[in-house]
Parts: C-alpha cells; structure tokens; sequence
C-alpha cells in the first residue's frame, strides 16, 4: 500500500469490485480525516461480514457513529478507562509481571518462546481487569480472539466485495463461519457474566469494582437510553480484551525483538533501568517515572510497528473533499498508520529504530501529531491507550531490569526475522525466541 501512495500520491481512491476505498497515507491526509472532518468521518462502515460479526450491538470499536456509540464511549471513557481506575489495577499488574519473571528464572540460560509468555502475561492482566480474576477457560476464550482477530478485514471477503449480491452471501463461507464464531463467544461471555452475577462475594481488585461490575451495576441503574443490553456488555468485554491484550502483547514483543536487534539501544536502555533501581529487589509502577528512555522505547517501537497497520475503517458520512479530491459519501477510509510513520518527509532514517529521535518530548501520541497516530486520533481514538500503556512499561522494565538477554544459537543481531504478519493487527511473523539470564535476582514474594 505505501508503495501504491508513493506512486499515485497521498490519498488514493481504489476500487474493489463494488466497494470504494480511499487510502490516506499522508500526515496532511490524516489531519483532513481525522481533525478537520472528523464529524465527516467519525463512522465505521457495516459490511455484510461486520453485520453478522456483531449483530445488533457493534460494541466501541466497530459501531456506526449514533447515539448507541456515545453512549458506550462515555462509558468506557467516564466509567471503566479512567486514570483512576487504571491506577487501581495496579496490583494485578505487578503481581502477573511476578509470574511472568518467575517463569522466565526457571529457565534462565535456556531458549524460551517470549512471544507466549508475554501474550499470557497480558491476556491475564486483562482478564483479572475486566472480569476480577483468571477463569478456567481463559486458554479457549484466547484461541476464539485469535481467530476473530484472523478473520478476514472488510474488503477482502465475497460478501464484503459484492455487498448487493445476495449470492456472494449465499456461496461465501465466511458469514457461517464469523456466526459460529460469534456464537460460540457469546456463549462463553455469557457464561463468565452468570458465574460473576452468582458469585456476590467476588472481589473487586484492590477494593475497586473490575470493568463487569461496572457494567453490571450501569446496565441494574437502567438511566442509558437506548439500555445497555446483555449483548452490549458481552461484545463491550470483547472489545475490551481485543483492543488492550492484544496492542499491549504485539507492541511488546516488537519492542523487545528491537532491542535483542539493536544492542546499544539495548544496552542504554538496561542501563537506566539498572542505575534508576540500584539495590532495589524488584521494579514497582512508582519507578516509572524515572526512566525517560524507556518511555523513547516505547514511542519508537509504536511508530515502527503500530498496532494496526491500517487503522480501523472509516466511513465517509456524506460528500466531501479531501486534500482537494472528492471523496463519495459511502466510501470506506483506511489511514495508513504504517507507512505515515515511515515517511521520510517527517522522520530521518525512517527505518531505523532510534529511540532518540523522541527527546525533547515534541512529539506525542495522543492524537495531536498527524505524523505519529499509532492510537488513531479524533472521535475514534482508541480511549485504552492508557491501559494499554501500563501493562507495557512496567513489564518491559522488569524484563530489562532482572535479565541479560541473548538471542539462541549464536545468532547475530541482524539475522533476527523481523517480517511482520498483515492483518488487523501487525503481528510478528515468527515467535520471538531469546535466551534470559539472570541478573537480579528475584525476591522471594515475587
């Protein structure tokens, strides 16, 4: 797609069969989309595939712009992503990196698969957030994400490429099998809801409700019209886990896969975690704060590998111009977050991981800075940026803080596989295998 942009120019109208889709992949593009028009653009298109992925309640991340969507940002916004509540979780965080360390010291100076264990390391810090503590079919809940998360992104199924053929529904085999899909989720969502609404003694981490207590007790007050219905807080809980668990496991893996290939920055990084925590027998979220360079990390990992590559679709809501073209009302918007952070017209050596490039803190992902949006901006801004964060620094922190890290077999830096998987998430083609050793050791409360 960036080298289509670089040929035809920053904003592209492309069409695939019956659909219209208009690429930016340009700052100035993004601005347009997601600053100037916003309100234009603040929609999600519903294909065919989305209608029976999500039904009657879209949920956040994918609803149409409307009341129902306000509604369910406000809450995640007021309600269940506030700082506060972010904060209060806290202790999950802190006691779920003790078991990741833990399982890292017991094979230390051995080959380990890092790219699972951070991926149950998040899955299970989201988890004991969202429903108040890990449940024994956390490992079933987590193969149906990954297979909704691998089902085909608009515009790339039948039904989706020929939206007014009622065959292309009928012959396609996705639809059946995105219901089955949902179905099964659903079920095992409602399932989790029962056992949670049972179970009146069930804890509420760090004396705070988790996210299903919130929506339990928002959905009992009965104020919201339209009412939030069993269905909105099962795919709100999806979405929840989609967004958080998955951004916070990718970006992390892709951060420590820059770092193994990369050993100065590598090095300078372990030295201000080192220096910051000196004598210290573990790494709390209060140290945080004084380790800018990790924080440069970060920022550099999300500018080379964006969660998404593509962020979410757009609609456009009616006719309007962009940059100066026309684009239809109806057309499906796709922001090029990868290539907008590769473009050498913003970044000096686009395609190397620099941390540095960051200091002085002008640059920032919060949606003000077109060049750099790998949470989107505007109305549809991801509002779990700062959930995600969390997990991310303090985990990274304790990584660099307790181990040396070597890549197994002698193998150099520069040989390391860093092909990236497409999809709705830019995943790394191959698990991240790296040998730990310890440095500081663990305290035994850990």
């Amino acid at each position: 797609m960036r080298d289509l942009s670089r040929r035809y120019g920053p904003l592209m109208l492309l069409r695939f069969c019956e659909l219209r889709v208009v690429v930016a992949s340009s700052a100035d593009a993004a601005r347009e989309i997601m600053k100037t028009q916003d309100l234009t653009f603040a929609s999600r298109p519903m294909t065919p595939t989305a209608k029976v992925l999500f039904g009657d309640s879209p949920g956040i991340i994918t609803a149409p712009y409307g009341e129902a969507w306000r509604q369910l940002r406000r809450i995640c916004t007021v309600e269940l992503l506030t700082s506060r509540r972010v904060r209060s979780f806290r202790p999950v965080r802190e006691e779920e990196v003790g078991r990741l360390l833990r399982s890292l010291a017991q094979s230390s100076s051995s080959q380990v698969n890092l790219s699972e264990l951070i991926s149950a390391y998040v899955a299970d810090s989201a988890v004991r957030a969202v429903i108040g503590s890990r449940f024994k079919g956390r490992d079933a809940f987590l193969r149906m994400l990954d297979r909704r998360i691998k089902i085909a992104p608009p515009a790339q199924s039948l039904p989706d490429l020929f939206p007014s053929s009622r065959l292309a529904l009928l012959i396609s085999q996705m639809p059946r099998q995105i219901e089955r899909e949902r179905r099964e989720m659903m079920e095992l969502i409602g399932t989790i809801i029962d056992e949670h609404q049972e179970n009146s003694m069930a804890a509420a981490v760090g004396g705070d409700e988790d996210f299903l207590h919130v929506l339990l007790r928002i959905q009992r007050e009965g104020k919201l019209d339209p009412p939030l219905t069993d269905d909105d807080i099962k795919t709100v809980i999806i979405d929840i886990f989609m967004a958080s668990s998955e951004t916070s496991s990718t970006v992390m893996q892709w951060a420590m896969a820059e770092l193994m290939r990369n050993p100065r920055v590598m090095r300078k990084a372990q030295d201000e975690v080192r220096r910051v925590l000196d004598g210290k027998n573990e790494v709390i979220e209060e140290s945080l704060g004084g380790l800018p360079y990790l924080d440069l990390v970060i920022k550099e990992a999300l500018r080379l590998h964006p969660p998404g590559t593509l962020l979410i679709p757009r609609e456009c809501r009616a006719p309007c111009q962009v940059l100066g073209f026309d684009v239809p009302a109806g057309s499906m918007v796709l922001v090029n977050a990868w290539a907008i952070g590769r473009d050498p017209a913003h970044w000096e050596q686009p395609e190397e991981f620099l941390p540095e490039r960051f200091e002085g803190g002008t640059v920032d992902f919060k949606g003000t800075d077109f060049e750099y949006i790998p949470f989107g901006a505007g109305r549809r801004m991801c509002p779990g940026m700062g959930f995600a964060l969390a997990s991310m620094e303090l985990a990274l922190a304790s990584l660099l803080y307790h181990f040396n890290w070597e890549l197994p077999d002698g193998m150099e830096p520069g040989e390391l596989d860093m092909s990236e998987l497409m999809g709705i998430i830019t995943r790394r083609r191959s698990d991240l295998l790296v040998v730990p050793t310890v440095r500081v050791p663990l305290p035994a409360k850990i």
